[in-house]
């Protein structure tokens, strides 16, 4: 069985396919140079999100599972407001969110994805 590999460094992938399914690193919002909140650090996400399922043959329609880290669980509802407006309705993954403290002081969210590939 192929292992197929997207956005390879030296550390990690930002997506690796396998068995027909599609497996997302951690994203975090590009655009933190402006201190923005949640929602808007969310909306950056879902839209890399939307990207790298593209590129592996997915979109949001055949998510299979979701981790949501947030640095300070207090900010849920502003994370889900964003979240809401993306997921698309009837296909909601399975999914859990959890407090963490991230890989900057800049980040506020980060998300995995796991997604089926093909039709």
């Amino acid at each position: 069985m192929t292992i197929t590999r997207f956005d390879t460094g030296p550390r990690m992938s930002q997506a690796v396919v396998h068995n027909g399914t599609a497996y997302l690193a951690g994203q975090v919002a590009d655009n933190v140079a402006n201190d923005e909140g949640v929602e808007a650090q969310t909306k950056d996400i879902l839209a890399q999100i939307d990207e790298l399922l593209a590129t592996v043959g997915s979109d949001k329609t055949r998510l299979l599972s979701a981790t949501i880290y947030l640095a300070d669980m207090s900010t849920f509802a502003e994370m889900n407001r964003a979240w809401d407006g993306w997921v698309a309705q009837g296909h909601t993954p399975a999914r859990a969110t959890v407090e963490a403290k991230l890989a900057g002081p800049q980040y506020k969210v980060e998300i995995s994805i796991i997604a089926a590939i093909g039709a």
